[in-house]
C-alpha cells in the first residue's frame, strides 16, 4: 500500500505542476496577446466612433455616403473573389498534371512551379511591370512586331491587379491540391470506374468533393491575401481603388476619422469571409482522404515527350517574372530607354549597392528587424502552442481566436491599429511612443506573424505524448528542464518550420512598413518602391534579386536542416 501511495503521490506532483506551469505560462501569453492583438484594434474601432472625444456616426456617415469610398469596398471584395476563380483555374489543373501524369523531368518542374512563392509581392508587382508593362519587354516586342506607334496595351486597372493575384497567388491552390491528392486514397477513384463512372463525373463527385478542405484552405489564403493586397493595386490600379489604397491615401491626407472606419470595413470584410467559409466546412464531412495510399502517377507512355514539353514551356513562361528581374537588375541607368532589349549590361548596380554603405541600409534593416521579430515569434510560440495543446486549459477557445486575429486582418489595418496606439506616451494605459522609432517594424511583423509559427508549432505539439512530460517530472526534473530538454528537442522541426516561414515573410513584408517605415529604418521592399520611383529599374531589380536570393538561402538553409 505504501508503495500505491507514494506512486499516486509522484503521479499527482507532476499533474499539479502541469497546473502551475500553465498559470505560469497562461499569463504572460495572455497579456501580450490583449495588449498587442486586442488592444490595438480597440483603438481603431473607437477612433471611427469618436470625434473629438464624443461619440459620433459621423465617420460612417461619410464612409458609406462616399461613393468612392463604397466603390472601393465593392472593388476589394469582387477583385478577391475574382483572384479566387482566376489562381484555381491555374493552380488546380497544374496541380493534377504534376500528381497525375508521369513524364520526363515531372518533379523537377513540379518543384519549379512553386517557385512565385519565393517571389515577395512587391518582387511580384515590378515583375509583371518590367515584363508586360507599357515600356515591358513583351509589349515593346509585340509592337515592334507589329509596327505599331503605341503599345498595343496598358497594364493598368482591375485587369492587371487580376493578372498580377493570378501568377503570384494560383501557387497556393497548387500546393494545397498536390498536398491533397498525395493524400487521396486512389480506390474511391478506382470504385467509380468500375461502377462506369467516366473521368468527368468521377473528377466532379469524387475528387473535387474529397479535395474540399484543401480547396477550401487555398481560396481563404488567396482571398485573405488578395484582399490585403496593396502593392500590386498601388503600382497598377490607376483608377481603380481598393480599400487598402484608399487607406493609404486617407492616411496620407490626415484623416483619421476616415482612416479608422476604412480599417473596422476591410477588416469586417475579412472576417466575415473567414467566418462564411469556416461554417460551411464545419458543416460537411470528409472521409476516405486519409486511407490507403495515393495511386502512382501512370506513365505518359508515348505522349510523355510532349507532355514534358508542354509542362518545360508553361514553367518557363511562369518563370519569366524571375528571369526578368534577374535581367533588369544588370541594365545600368539610364541605358535602357526606348529599346525592346536593353542595349548593354553590367554589374553596375551591384558595385553600388554594395560599395554605397547607405544602400546597404535597408538590407540590413530587413535583415535585423526580421531576425528579432522571428526570435520573438518562436519564444512566443513556444508558449502559446504548449499552452493550446493542454486541454485543460481554460479559456482555450479565446486563446485561440486571438492567436488567429492578425492573420484574418489585412496589414493595412495592423499598421494603422499600430500607429493608433503606440503614438502617445502613456504608460499606465500600455501606450508608448513607438511609432518613428526602429521598434515599431519589429513590433509589426512579430503580431503579423503569431499565427503562422504558433500553429506549426501547434501541430508538433499535439503529436507529443503527454507521458514523456510526467516521467521527466517523475525523475525530478524541473518544468524548465523538461521544457528544455525533453520537450524543446521534439516540437523543433514544426517551431523551426514556422519560423523559417516568419522570417521569410517579415524579410519581404511590404504592406504595414510603408505604413511604419521612416527614412532611417526603411526596409528592403520600401527602398525598392523608391528606386522605382526615381526611374532607377536596374536598382530596384538588384534589390529584388538580393531579397529573392536572402529568401532562397533561407529555405535552402531551412531544408538542410530538415533533411538531416
Amino acid at each position: 500500500m505504501s508503495m500505491t501511495a507514494s506512486d499516486a503521490g509522484r503521479r499527482g506532483t507532476p499533474g499539479r505542476g502541469r497546473i502551475g506551469g500553465a498559470a505560469w505560462v497562461a499569463v504572460p501569453v495572455i497579456i501580450i496577446l490583449l495588449w498587442l492583438v486586442l488592444y490595438p484594434n480597440l483603438f481603431v474601432l473607437a477612433d471611427s466612433v469618436l470625434d473629438g472625444g464624443r461619440w459620433t456616426g459621423e465617420h460612417y456617415a461619410r464612409f458609406f455616403g462616399s461613393r468612392s469610398e463604397v466603390r472601393a469596398l465593392w472593388n476589394s471584395v469582387w477583385i478577391s473573389l475574382a483572384s479566387v476563380v482566376l489562381s484555381a483555374l491555374i493552380g488546380v489543373p497544374l496541380a493534377f498534371l504534376f500528381a497525375r501524369r508521369d513524364f520526363p523531368g515531372r518533379r523537377v518542374l513540379g518543384a519549379l512551379a512553386a517557385m512565385p512563392v519565393l517571389l515577395p509581392p512587391l518582387v511580384g508587382t515590378l515583375s509583371f511591370l518590367f515584363l508586360y508593362g507599357e515600356s515591358g519587354f513583351l509589349t515593346r516586342g509585340v509592337q515592334s512586331l507589329l509596327g505599331m506607334d503605341e503599345a498595343p496595351w496598358r497594364l493598368t486597372g482591375a485587369w492587371a491587379v487580376l493578372l498580377v493575384h493570378a501568377y503570384t497567388m494560383y501557387v497556393y491552390f497548387y500546393l494545397f491540391t498536390a498536398a491533397g491528392l498525395a493524400r487521396l486514397d486512389g480506390g474511391y477513384a478506382e470504385a467509380a470506374a468500375a461502377l462506369g463512372a467516366g473521368w468527368w463525373t468521377t473528377l466532379r463527385r469524387v475528387t473535387l468533393p474529397m479535395l474540399a478542405p484543401a480547396l477550401g484552405g487555398a481560396a481563404l489564403l488567396v482571398f485573405m491575401t488578395s484582399m490585403a493586397s496593396f502593392s500590386a493595386p498601388y503600382v497598377f490600379g490607376g483608377g481603380f481603388r481598393v480599400l487598402t489604397t484608399q487607406l493609404f491615401n486617407s492616411k496620407l491626407n490626415g484623416e483619421d476619422g476616415l482612416v479608422a472606419v476604412e480599417a473596422v470595413v476591410l477588416a469586417l470584410a475579412s472576417l466575415l469571409f473567414l467566418w462564411m467559409l469556416q461554417r460551411y466546412e464545419s458543416g460537411r464531412e470528409y472521409t476516405g482522404a486519409g486511407k490507403g495510399l495515393a495511386p502512382a502517377p501512370p506513365a505518359a507512355g508515348g505522349r510523355g515527350g510532349w507532355l514534358s514539353l508542354g509542362a518545360t514551356l508553361l514553367v518557363a513562361f511562369l518563370l519569366l517574372p524571375h528571369a526578368t528581374v534577374l535581367l533588369i537588375s544588370f541594365v545600368p541607368e539610364g541605358t535602357w530607354t526606348t529599346q525592346v532589349i536593353p542595349p548593354s549590361y553590367s554589374a553596375e548596380n551591384y558595385t553600388r549597392l554594395f560599395s554605397d554603405s547607405q544602400r546597404l541600409v535597408p538590407i540590413l534593416n530587413s535583415l535585423q528587424m526580421a531576425t528579432v521579430a522571428t526570435i520573438a515569434n518562436v519564444i512566443f510560440a513556444y508558449a502559446a502552442a504548449w499552452l493550446l495543446s493542454r486541454k485543460g486549459t481554460r479559456g482555450r477557445g479565446w486563446i485561440s481566436a486571438l492567436v488567429a486575429l492578425p492573420w484574418a486582418l489585412p496589414g493595412t489595418v495592423l499598421a494603422i491599429a499600430l500607429v493608433f496606439t503606440f503614438n502617445v506616451h502613456q504608460p499606465l494605459a500600455g501606450r508608448f511612443v513607438l511609432v518613428g522609432t526602429w521598434g515599431i517594424l519589429p513590433l509589426a511583423y512579430f503580431i503579423r506573424n503569431i499565427p503562422l509559427v504558433t500553429r506549426a508549432a501547434l501541430g508538433s505539439f499535439k503529436q507529443l505524448d503527454p507521458t514523456y512530460e510526467e516521467a521527466a517530472a517523475s525523475l525530478g526534473a524541473s518544468r524548465w528542464t523538461t521544457a528544455r530538454r525533453v520537450v524543446l528537442p521534439l516540437v523543433l522541426p514544426g517551431l523551426a518550420a514556422g519560423a523559417l516561414l516568419a522570417f521569410v515573410t517579415a524579410l519581404g513584408e511590404f504592406v504595414a512598413s510603408i505604413l511604419l517605415y521612416t527614412n532611417r529604418t526603411r526596409p528592403i521592399s520600401v527602398e525598392m518602391l523608391s528606386s522605382l520611383r526615381g526611374f532607377d529599374f536596374g536598382g530596384a531589380s538588384a534589390y529584388g534579386v538580393i531579397l529573392i536570393v536572402l529568401v532562397g538561402i533561407v529555405f535552402a538553409a531551412g531544408g538542410g536542416k530538415g533533411s538531416a
